[in-house]
């Protein structure tokens, strides 16, 4: 007997059928798999026939051979095994050929015939929709992601005889089979936001939560400077809760990422909040921008992905750490080569970064610092040129008088914030609506120019500040987009010169940076 059963893979966010080919013959009793498969996948043999005869059913006797086509594309993973079970019984002549049909199968066995959580469900799903599969049967753990998708019929089970039961005789187990209904839309309407704390909270500091305005209403990079204890990571903590809500799809690519990593909690349909990743100093290369042996685990920097990525005490993560993230920061995407091919993930978030101003953290306080020299252009220089071309705004913050500390709570709230950012955003998506761009922050060098028009007048002073500042055609275009989005926060059409002349002081000081 021969059947096909579908199922699903993914390489990086992309997902792709897989049509996994069981044939049941005479002969000596062999159970090969072939298909180009990965150490996990050849171990689907030993898991599908314990579950299979702990659940009460015995394979015969004879040759069985499975093949997952496309052949030529590397299979990875423990999610085949259930399709792979599901073809045997179908070839013991144990199911009818209606009972799977147009029907996708994702999960791993465990020996007792349970079925367990599957990776990269919600991409899979979505790619087995567009591809005219309205039926998938998934673990129970992964039944919510897959029901995100509109126009499928998702069946969450938990166990091989449970499924056997179901698709035996439809309706008689109803009880046991969890069919989850999710509406998206309404999920996100839902959302409390990310509260992590209100900007009402920050005693003084203007300048700084001006800086992050900024940086949130235009989705650009943002570096704090200033002593211990002046409130960076207190802003930086913040900035997340009076950033734009995600939109749907916005969501759906936050939430596969999470899928596919394996890091989205069985309760949970969507992700609805912005990500917020702080990692440690000592973060490997790996861990940061992703990687493993044989299939690239995606990194922080794709996990805070239409989010925030917190870099707390810049200087002290690794040299090679920080350049890596040059890539991402510019392209808005990781790329990880590995033998097998190049992977790629999606990287567009907001970095916020804070550091000392040197080891001791008090320059230039000469009262308080007594770091040397050498030592204090040794530690700023473990931030590279490159690196601070990326980053949008530097702010410094300069420890609190004693008045802004007895007036807490008098400040600009994140609600009166989010209400500025959200003017600027609609102003943004008018403007970029039709192309690819969200923020300005998002805008290439090279459509600089188109979106942040200049007049006669701003463009004799950007010439000067060329010279003045010596700014790379990096550092140029970000400024203009800086501008651009202090234009919107004031609701100016046009970029004027006072715009330019704010975004330009947001520039890395030549004190610490020559």
């Amino acid at each position: 007997m021969f059947s096909t059963i579908y199922s699903g893979a993914v390489c990086g966010l992309q997902a792709y059928l897989i049509r996994v080919e069981v044939d049941l013959a005479g002969g000596l009793p062999a159970f090969l798999m072939v298909g180009s498969l990965g150490s996990e996948v050849r171990e689907s043999r030993e898991r599908v026939c314990v579950a299979m005869k702990n659940s009460g059913f015995q394979i015969p006797t004879g040759h069985i051979t499975v093949n997952l086509a496309p052949a030529d594309r590397r299979k990875d993973g423990t999610a085949f095994d259930l399709p792979i079970a599901i073809g045997l019984l179908q070839d013991m002549e144990l199911l009818k050929e209606d009972a799977v049909k147009d029907t996708l199968f994702l999960g791993e066995l465990g020996l007792n015939g349970e079925i367990k959580k599957a990776k990269g469900v919600l991409p899979i799903v979505r790619e087995a929709t567009r591809r005219g599969i309205h039926r998938v049967i998934v673990p129970r753990e992964n039944a919510l992601e897959a029901a995100v998708i509109p126009g499928v019929t998702v069946l969450g089970v938990g166990n091989l005889g449970e499924l056997f039961t179901a698709l035996l005789h439809p309706g008689e187990v109803e009880e046991k089979i969890y069919r989850p209904r999710v509406c998206p839309e309404d999920l996100l309407k839902c959302s409390g936001g990310d509260r992590r704390g209100d900007f009402r909270e920050v005693a003084g500091q203007e300048s700084a939560r001006r800086g992050a305005l900024i940086a949130a209403a235009g989705f650009h990079n943002l570096l704090m400077m200033g002593p211990p204890g002046v409130g960076k990571s207190m802003i930086a903590g913040r900035i997340p809760g009076i950033l734009p809500p995600l939109t749907l799809e916005e969501s759906l690519e936050v939430t596969s990422i999470y899928s596919v990593a394996g890091l989205l909690p069985p309760e949970q349909a969507l992700i609805t909040e912005r990500p917020f990743y702080a990692p440690h100093q000592n973060v490997t290369l790996a861990a940061l921008i992703g990687g493993g042996a044989t299939v690239p685990r995606p990194g922080m920097v794709s996990l805070a992905h239409r989010g925030v990525l917190f870099l707390d005490e810049l200087p002290q993560f690794q040299r090679v750490v920080l350049d890596s993230m040059r890539q991402p920061l510019e392209e808005r995407r990781v790329q990880i080569a590995r033998s097998a091919g190049l992977i790629t993930y999606p990287s567009d978030f907001m970095l916020v970064a804070a550091m000392n101003p040197c080891p001791c953290g008090y320059y230039p306080d000469r009262n308080k610092c007594r770091c040397t020299q050498p030592q204090i252009d040794k530690y700023l220089g473990k931030v590279s040129g490159p690196l601070l071309d990326r980053i949008d705004l530097c702010v410094e913050l300069q420890p609190v008088d004693i008045l802004h500390l007895q007036e807490n709570g008098s400040g600009e709230s994140s609600e009166e914030m989010r209400e500025k950012i959200g003017a600027a955003r609609k102003m943004q998506e008018k403007r970029y609506a039709g192309t690819d761009y969200r923020f300005n922050g998002d805008v290439s060098s090279a459509d600089a120019e188109k979106y942040c028009v200049l007049g006669t007048e701003e463009k004799k002073v950007m010439g000067q500040m060329y010279h003045t500042l010596a700014l790379s055609a990096r550092a140029y275009h970000r400024i203009l987009k800086t501008a651009r989005t202090i234009a919107d926060l004031e609701g100016y059409g046009e970029i004027t010169k006072d715009h330019l002349l704010e975004a330009a002081c947001y520039r890395p000081s030549e004190e610490y940076w020559n």
